[in-house]
């Protein structure tokens, strides 16, 4: 029996070892999945920005009135989205991959986490919008860019809004890649423990 004791101890570290290599390669996955999508997200939020920047250059020199000011907020609006998308993916691309699973649903969660707070702010941005508008049919002081930037506002919050809750859900549909990450089974969560 002593004879066998020091081939247990090496077929039991074998099998961890490979369980580990299995484990860190779906945390990998996991991780170089979210970094992925990031950037894909800025990219999308990147190429609104930059077309309605250039069509709302080109458009408000050749407009008048309410329409001017639709296609100057477009472009000053997204002035503010390029940003964010440049930053967003210079971020996602210099990202190092997540050291342990903790990390990695950490920075999953939070991305999820922002998506919804932004779901939030896009609701706010079309009630000023409207808000705008409907101010504009009680002042006779330039109520054509109160109506021009109200109607901006809401289409840009609208399309805000739509991006951010698919980017949730997108995001939220590897929820079952996260539960099997912290070792859970359709009968419960379990422990796993790596030697």
């Amino acid at each position: 029996m002593r004879s066998l004791r020091p081939f247990l101890i090496l077929f039991i570290s074998c099998m961890s070892l490979g369980a580990w290599a299995q484990s860190a390669g779906k945390l990998t996955e996991f991780d170089q999945a979210r970094l992925n999508h990031q950037k894909k997200a800025m990219l999308v939020l990147g190429g609104w920005a930059a077309g309605n920047i250039g069509a709302g250059l080109i458009l408000r020199s050749r407009r008048s009135g309410e329409d001017r000011y639709f296609h100057e907020m477009n472009a000053l609006w997204n002035g503010v989205n390029l940003g964010i998308a440049a930053a967003g993916y210079w971020s996602a691309t210099h990202a190092g991959a997540s050291p342990d699973v903790y990390s990695a649903l950490r920075e999953h969660y939070a991305f999820e986490k922002i998506l919804l707070f932004n779901a939030g702010l896009d609701v706010g941005y079309m009630a000023g919008g409207f808000y705008l508008m409907e101010r504009a049919k009680n002042t006779s002081k330039r109520p054509e860019r109160l109506r021009g930037y109200g109607k901006s506002i809401v289409v840009q919050g609208a399309f805000l809004f739509a991006f951010d809750l698919a980017n949730y859900f997108i995001s939220h549909s590897r929820e079952h890649e996260a539960k099997l990450l912290l070792g859970a089974t359709p009968d419960g969560v379990g422990l796993l423990l790596h030697f």
